[in-house]
């Protein structure tokens, strides 16, 4: 079951976020006091990481943040899936090229002339690439249209995602159904994701819904359909069918009900489908949408802007949204001159450029961290860490990692204040931040673990949870815990 996520949720998390200012001061929290001279210390990190019995590989460095000192690795030079940690580097490189006050802008655009409430020509909904609008930004949208004059509109609607280079899914070696693979556009929609629910309904029925829901609003979509099916699996299939997603679930799979995000591959007919349904509320009415691969001239009628670039970037971390990191990156790539076609021409990008300001020689697959092509060493992810500790900003925008013990508690009296990115896949888990000790040391850090064996295996099995993976998941995270931990009070 999942639950419904807006953007006024997610960003008002990623503002707190962001007052959070006192890191570059004191911690805010209490600290573990300081161990007695003559007390037994923890392990070093090798021990900890041999000690573990974790499968697979273990790699880590530790360095001083401000005078790039290292401090402890184990296996520093090899390289290892960052997963989600690569969206470090995506917001280091988005910060860099389009600064931290961006904003992505859409508009509603008349090509005609607007005369006694009627727009005789065409309405253009125009995505700037937007990567947390919402139905409720359309609803506001439409509003406004309203409030610019337009009753009737006798042209065609059109919508055009062109801002940013089409892609049908970000991994194409993802399950089709998952909400977290989405299509990326320069029209987005609540994160390219359309709500399907389901509920029993007579004998062996179902009813089944998909819409556009955030809390205030759950438009019915008709750009994505779902059909029950008699089978046991697979349990959703995924067809083009032109002007619309069909989909197909099966019916053993349904049980006495339910709801996921699925992800959307044809955004910006999808926000098409949603503003006309928003439009009609404001007693707009509109033609169903045309997707345009050109912009046509006309003027502004409406807009709506993003939150600034640096709170994206924090909602980005804290959530590990793929569809931001994606654009956030392509949007990067153009304007350091760029013109990508697809993710690879991007990343090719950010791969020089992360040689070139950060030092560093990383492989990147993609912006998110979801594909295989993205390879980092412990090492050289510290070394970017040091350099961006220079202006603390990407300290600042970091969530803050909870210490716990054994049971997953938090500790009452943590030793350290930790801000970092996850990174989880499939027998993948990565972390990688800052950590400030009790005598306030910054210490900057990464963790990767992986059983590449064992994740072939899991790829191979076609299941969306592999038999395994969350036990594995949760002895990587432990052993992050007690390598931070025993950080904290070793090199204070």
């Amino acid at each position: 079951m999942n639950s419904t996520v807006t953007r006024r949720g997610i960003l008002g998390a990623a503002l707190a976020g962001l007052a959070h200012a006192a890191w570059a001061e004191a911690p805010v929290i209490a600290l573990r006091p300081v161990p007695r001279p003559g007390s037994v210390l923890p392990p070093a990190g090798a021990e900890i990481a041999a000690r573990s019995g974790l499968s697979g590989k273990v790699a880590f460095a530790l360095a001083d943040a401000d005078t790039g000192e290292m401090i402890e690795r184990l296996s520093g030079a090899e390289p290892m899936p960052p997963a989600s940690v690569t969206k470090t580097f995506t917001a280091l490189y988005a910060r860099d090229r389009l600064g931290p006050d961006y904003r992505f802008t859409t508009r509603l655009i008349g090509s005609g002339t607007l005369t006694g409430g009627r727009l005789t020509g065409d309405l253009i909904l125009a995505g700037g690439g937007d990567p947390v609008l919402t139905t409720d930004d359309l609803a506001a949208l439409a509003a406004d249209l309203k409030a610019a004059g337009v009753q009737q509109v006798a042209g065609r609607f059109l919508v055009w995602g062109g801002a940013l280079p089409y892609q049908h899914e970000i991994d194409p070696g993802q399950l089709p159904h998952l909400g977290y693979n989405p299509a990326v556009s320069g029209l987005n929609l609540n994160f390219n994701r359309v709500y399907f629910e389901w509920a029993p309904q007579g004998t062996g029925g179902y009813r089944v819904s998909m819409d556009a829901r955030t809390d205030t609003y759950r438009p019915d979509v008709a750009i994505a359909r779902m059909r029950v099916a008699d089978r046991d699996l697979p349990v959703y299939t995924y067809e083009d069918a032109g002007g619309a997603d069909d989909w197909t679930v099966a019916r053993t799979a349904l049980g006495d009900g339910g709801s996921r995000w699925l992800p959307v591959r044809k955004p910006a007919l999808y926000a098409g489908d949603v503003f006309r349904t928003m439009a009609a509320a404001q007693g707009i009415a509109l033609p169903a949408a045309v997707e345009i691969a050109d912009l046509p001239e006309g003027r502004d009628l409406a807009r709506h802007d993003s939150p600034p670039l640096d709170v994206l970037i924090a909602d980005m971390l804290e959530y590990s949204t793929n569809l931001t990191a994606e654009v956030l990156g392509l949007t990067a790539t153009q304007a350091a001159g760029g013109h990508p076609a697809t993710l690879a021409d991007s990343t090719d990008f950010m791969r020089r450029w992360a040689r070139d300001t950060l030092g560093i020689h990383a492989r990147f697959g993609d912006h998110s961290g979801l594909g295989e092509g993205t390879l980092v060493s412990a090492s050289e992810m510290v070394t970017a860490l040091v350099a961006a500790a220079r202006d603390g900003a990407l300290i600042r925008l970091m969530k803050e990692i909870a210490l716990v013990n054994d049971e997953g508690e938090a500790l009452p009296a943590p030793p350290a204040v930790v801000r970092a990115k996850t990174g989880t896949l499939n027998f993948v888990s990565a972390l990688a931040g800052y950590l400030v000790t009790p005598g306030g040391r910054r210490l900057a850090f990464a963790i990767f673990t992986a059983d590449p064996e064992q994740r072939v295996q899991a790829q191979a099995s076609g299941e969306e949870v592999p038999p395994g993976t969350r036990d594995w998941g949760r002895q990587a995270r432990r052993v992050q815990q007690q390598l931070l931990q025993g950080w904290a009070l070793r090199h204070r």
